[in-house]
């Protein structure tokens, strides 16, 4: 067993996501031994961390302990494949693969192998999402019935705003849904602790043909000086999802990244037999409750007014804000910390590899549902 702060680690892609988890693995007391870009040049030029030549010869530094995935979706299996194989942890953004075939491989692997892994599904750890969670455990709403919300942005709201999430052979077959959507679907499950069983969906490309820039352009950065040519899109701009929960409730789930004035938000509200709570990510670190028979509130995170484990997740007093950047934070405070012990723990506090491949398998449900227009079964 070694300390979190005995522990060092490898990012592998330099672009936003990049930078925020060595930015979160430093404040964690975590060495960040070394990056991995598409070139070294490109890797240095961003100043994060030494730069490795290749992917492989990261894999073959001994000092690495855990390899943090932040690369384009396609590929992610093969590079957590072979991190596994190299006896690396692994925490791999979302998607963990492009299809549900190639995340049920990789969550075998990595249960085979007695290795930590994780899925990279942060927002778990706001801690007001976790005070949600908490007063739904603790049956503070009754009966769950309802729950309805979207993510919304508008990114990628103009012809001529460009992402390789939208080319699908990087990307996937499903953009807003596999992107956003997956956040807001993983969320609603662990928030309410039931799955969703059955999806209807109704998936949109508002945007039919893009301007494409002739050169690689990083997530959300701006693109206007470069030469340009027409790219017929295959992939949703929007999705309009109903669902139905294990636990009997329904839900409805509105997905854009074509919504103008709409940065980061994801919404979602739950209603219940005894009231009623929700939240949003553009207002963190707010948690707006609602009864019937007296006035609603909005509790401000505040560890003082909070159940336990939301508490233990925060840090700082209220008013003092705790943001986007902390989320990574908290959930890398979990993943070392079976790290540190050596293995995954029997109930592990953070998302796995399992939780990116029920991900990978709703989705499927959800391209079938908006290719036969109908109800489909979400297989467990």
């Amino acid at each position: 067993m070694s300390e979190i702060g005995a522990l060092k680690a490898a990012v592998v892609g330099t672009g936003f996501i990049g930078v925020v988890h060595v930015d979160a693995l430093r404040r964690l007391g975590v060495d960040v031994v070394g990056v991995v870009g598409s070139t070294q040049e490109r890797a240095e030029a961003k100043g994060l961390a030494p730069a490795y030549a290749s992917f492989d010869a990261m894999l073959e530094d001994a000092r690495v302990d855990v390899v943090h995935l932040t690369t384009p979706n396609n590929l992610h299996h093969e590079q957590t494949r072979t991190a596994l194989a190299a006896g690396k942890h692994v925490v791999c953004e979302k998607p963990l693969a492009v299809t549900s075939e190639q995340s049920a491989e990789l969550l075998e692997l990595a249960v085979g192998s007695g290795l930590v892994h994780c899925t990279n599904f942060n927002i778990r750890f706001y801690p007001i999402v976790l005070e949600a969670r908490e007063r739904i455990r603790a049956r503070e709403l009754g009966a769950v019935w309802n729950v309805h919300g979207g993510y919304l942005q508008d990114w990628l709201a103009r012809p001529t705003d460009w992402n390789w999430r939208l080319e699908p052979e990087r990307g996937g077959e499903l953009r807003a849904v596999g992107d956003i959507g997956s956040h807001w679907l993983d969320l609603t499950q662990f928030v309410t602790g039931s799955r969703v069983v059955e999806v209807f969906a109704d998936l949109s490309t508002v945007i039919p043909v893009r301007r494409r820039p002739k050169g690689e352009v990083e997530t959300f950065a701006s693109a206007d000086a470069m030469e340009r040519e027409d790219a017929p899109m295959s992939s949703e701009d929007s999705a309009h999802i109903l669902l139905r929960y294990e636990n009997g409730a329904k839900g409805s789930l509105v997905l854009s990244q074509v919504a103008m004035g709409r940065k980061n938000s994801l919404r979602f509200e739950i209603d219940g037999s005894a009231g009623a709570l929700a939240w949003d990510s553009e207002r963190n670190e707010e948690l707006w409750l609602g009864h019937r028979d007296e006035p609603n509130q909005t509790l401000r995170r505040n560890a003082a007014l909070m159940h336990p484990a939301a508490a233990a997740r925060t840090h700082l007093p209220v008013a003092h804000t705790e943001g986007f950047a902390d989320t990574f934070l908290e959930l890398y405070r979990a993943v070392y910390a079976d790290v540190a012990r050596g293995g995954p723990s029997d109930a592990a506090e953070y998302p796995t590899f399992r939780d990116g491949h029920i991900a990978n398998v709703l989705g499927d449900a959800v391209a079938l549902s908006n290719r036969e227009r109908r109800w489909v079964e979400v297989p467990r």
